[in-house]
């Protein structure tokens, strides 16, 4: 339902995902998550996530590859109350709008970084999504990157100890 790319370019502030609709087909090099929502979109195609993504996520040449393994099962889920998970998904749902509102322009051009400037909605939107979902991990928003990290890997040693 929800394809995410398997390899995607480093240049990327974000990989680009989105949704498809049942019976479509996807190639190899597309990772679906079947029962995923706009609240999981929204923390998917953040900041933060991609930080987690460049911090983990093997390499084809340059390139991140995204692996459910490495990437996505290690992932830490915020611990968030139903009102915020809410709001992620409706600031998810405005990223969607926003891209619509470039209905001519591919997704591989609305998210390469040296055309960014060229949709001010978009860019405004997932910086209000970015900004939510640091919150949501106890970050203020735009910390540098290295915190970002450090606190991704915070949370996962804690699961990791409560596990053993």
């Amino acid at each position: 339902m929800k394809p995410l790319l398997e390899v995607s370019s480093e240049r990327r502030r974000y990989i680009p995902i989105g949704f498809v609709e049942p019976g479509a087909l996807c190639s190899n090099l597309v990772r679906l998550m079947p029962d995923a929502t706009r609240y999981h979109f929204g923390v998917l195609q953040s900041r933060l996530h991609n930080a987690w993504v460049r911090a983990v996520a093997g390499r084809l040449e340059g390139r991140f590859r995204y692996s459910a393994g490495v990437v996505y099962n290690n992932f830490i889920w915020p611990d968030i109350s139903k009102e915020r998970e809410q709001h992620i998904a409706e600031l998810a749902q405005s990223v969607l709008d926003a891209r619509e509102t470039y209905s001519d322009a591919t997704i591989a051009q609305l998210y390469d970084p040296d055309n960014d400037w060229m949709y001010p909605e978009l860019r405004a939107a997932h910086n209000a999504l970015d900004a939510e979902v640091e919150r949501a991990y106890g970050l203020e928003p735009s910390v540098d990157e290295k915190v970002i990290v450090e606190r991704l890997f915070q949370l996962y040693a804690k699961v990791l100890m409560l596990s053993n």
